[in-house]
C-alpha cells in the first residue's frame, strides 16, 4: 500500500516537472522573441517648406440685391393689361402692368371742358376789366376757378399715369403674382424686381479684426450651388458701430455678377485677402496632430547608439497658425526643410524606428 502511494506521488511529481520544464522554455523563446529589435514602422514623410501665405479672415454671409423691390400699385383698379413675363429683363420706366382707365379718361375729358369753360370767361373778363365794365372782385373770382380747373385736370391725369405701372430701375422680374381682370386694391403686390449685377454680400468679422480690414480690400466668394467657382469683390462699407451683444462688426462687400448667378438670399462663405506674407512655414495639415494640449507631429532625424543607421522619430510640440486649404502654417517649433511624419503616426512612439514610403 506505502510503495503504491509512492509510486503514484512519484509519477505526479515527474508531471508536474514536465510541465513546469515545458512553459520555462515556452517563457524562453517568448522573452527572445520580444527582445528582437521591432522592424522599422513604414510611413509617409513630407519637409518643412517655405511659401508665400495669403492670410484670410473666413467668415458666412447672404447675398443681397443692390437694389430690390416689390413692384405694386399705388392706386386701386382693375388689371387692363399685363405687359411682361415672369423673369423678364426689364429696364428702367418700363411699362408692367396698365389699369383700367375708362371713366377716368371720361372725367378728364369734362374737368377739360369746364377748364375751357373758365379760360374763356377769363379772357372776356379781362377786356371787360380794361373797360370797367367789370369789377375787380369779380374778375379775380374768375381767375381763381381757372387755377382750380386747371389743377383737377393736372390731377386726373396724375391718377391716370398712376394706373400704368412702371419698373422703377433695371433688374430681373420674378414671379407674376396677378392676373388679367384681377381688381387690385391699392399697395398690392405684383412681381418682385431684383437688379441683379452687381449685388452686395453682407457678413460680419469679430471686432479684434477691425485694424485688418479697409474699404477697397478684395474679397472671395463661394456659394453652394456653384462649388468650384471663385466670386471676387471688393469692400465696399464697413460698419461704423461694433454689435454690443455679438461683438462683431457688419461689412458689406460689392461683387460684379454678369452672369447673374448670385442670387439674393444666397449663403455664401466670404474670405476677406490680407496683405501677403513672404517666407511663411507650413505643412499638410494631415502631418499635424491637433490635440487640446497642443499640436504635434513625430520629426524624422537618424538614429544613435543601437539605432546607428537607422531613420527615428520624435514627438515634436509646434505652434499652428492660419489654415489655408490643406496646408497649416507653421508659427514655431520647426524649421524649413525639416522631415516630419505625414502618414502613419497613429502607430509612432518616441524613438521609434521607421522606413519611408514615397
Amino acid at each position: 500500500m506505502i510503495l503504491r502511494s509512492l509510486l503514484v506521488f512519484l509519477l505526479l511529481a515527474l508531471l508536474a516537472g514536465g510541465l513546469a520544464l515545458l512553459k520555462y522554455r515556452q517563457i524562453q523563446q517568448d522573452i527572445a522573441m520580444f527582445s528582437q529589435p521591432q522592424p522599422p514602422a513604414t510611413v509617409s514623410a513630407v519637409r518643412v517648406r517655405t511659401t508665400s501665405w495669403q492670410p484670410r479672415l473666413e467668415a458666412v454671409g447672404n447675398v443681397q440685391a443692390v437694389q430690390g423691390v416689390m413692384v405694386n400699385n399705388e392706386v386701386a383698379g382693375q388689371i387692363k393689361e399685363i405687359l411682361f413675363e415672369s423673369g423678364d429683363q426689364v429696364m428702367a420706366d418700363q411699362e408692367l402692368v396698365k389699369l383700367d382707365t375708362e371713366v377716368d379718361e371720361a372725367d378728364l375729358n369734362g374737368l377739360r371742358a369746364g377748364l375751357n369753360l373758365a379760360q374763356l370767361q377769363l379772357e372776356r373778363n379781362q377786356k371787360l376789366l380794361r373797360d370797367r365794365a367789370v369789377s375787380q372782385g369779380d374778375f379775380d373770382q374768375i381767375s381763381a376757378q381757372v387755377t382750380q380747373a386747371l389743377a383737377e385736370v393736372q390731377a386726373k391725369q396724375a391718377l391716370i399715369r398712376k394706373k400704368t405701372i412702371r419698373a422703377p430701375f433695371d433688374g430681373q422680374l420674378g414671379i407674376r403674382r396677378v392676373n388679367l381682370g384681377q381688381f387690385l386694391d391699392a399697395g398690392s403686390a405684383i412681381v418682385e424686381l431684383e437688379a441683379l449685377d452687381p449685388v452686395y454680400v453682407d457678413y460680419a468679422l469679430p471686432e479684434r479684426s477691425l485694424s485688418e480690414i479697409a474699404v477697397g480690400q478684395t474679397v472671395e466668394v463661394r456659394v453652394s450651388a456653384f462649388p468650384d467657382q471663385v466670386f471676387k469683390g471688393e469692400i465696399r462699407a464697413i460698419s461704423p458701430a461694433v454689435n454690443q451683444e455679438t461683438r462683431n462688426i457688419q461689412v458689406r462687400a460689392l461683387l460684379p455678377n454678369p452672369d447673374r448667378r448670385l442670387l439674393p438670399g444666397m449663403f455664401a462663405k466670404v474670405s476677406t485677402l490680407l496683405p501677403m506674407k513672404d517666407q511663411v512655414l507650413t505643412l499638410p495639415r494631415q502631418a499635424i496632430t491637433f490635440n487640446t494640449y497642443g499640436d504635434s507631429v513625430f520629426m524624422i532625424q537618424p538614429g544613435e547608439g543601437d539605432q546607428d543607421g537607422q531613420l527615428v522619430v520624435q514627438r515634436r510640440q509646434v505652434e499652428t497658425g492660419a489654415t489655408r486649404g490643406q496646408e497649416v502654417e507653421v508659427l514655431s517649433g520647426l524649421k524649413a526643410g525639416d522631415h516630419v511624419v505625414s502618414a502613419g503616426q497613429v502607430k509612432l512612439r518616441n524613438g521609434a524606428a521607421v522606413s519611408i514610403e514615397e
